[in-house]
C-alpha cells in the first residue's frame, strides 16, 4: 500500500471542497486510488491535509499520468495559498 499526503494552506474553503468532491470521485471511480481523505487542522486554521491511498506506488504513478489528474492538480494548486508539500509514504504496517 502507498499513501500520498499533501499538506497545504487555503483561504478558499468552499471552492476547495467542491474540487475535492470532484477529485475524490474521479480518483477512486476512474483512477487508481482506493480512498481519499480531506482533513483540516483543528489547531492551525487554514492548514489542510489531503490523504490519498493507492494499492501500490505503481498505481499512484499510473494515476499521475492521467490527463484528468493533471487538470485537477492545476485547479488544486490555484486554490492553495502557497506551494503544497507532497509526502510519499510506503505503508510498512497497518491494522484495521
Amino acid at each position: 500500500m502507498y499513501i500520498q499526503l499533501i499538506e497545504f494552506r487555503t483561504s478558499r474553503r468552499e471552492e476547495l471542497l467542491e474540487l475535492a468532491r470532484r477529485w475524490s470521485g474521479d480518483a477512486t471511480g476512474n483512477g487508481t486510488a482506493d480512498a481519499t481523505w480531506l482533513c483540516t487542522d483543528r489547531d492551525d486554521p487554514g492548514a489542510w491535509r489531503l490523504i490519498v491511498r493507492f494499492p501500490s506506488y505503481d498505481a499512484a504513478m499510473q494515476n499521475s499520468q492521467r490527463a484528468e489528474t493533471d487538470a485537477m492538480s492545476r485547479e488544486f494548486a490555484a486554490l492553495c495559498d502557497g506551494e503544497p508539500v507532497f509526502r510519499n509514504l510506503d505503508v510498512v504496517h497497518s491494522e484495521g
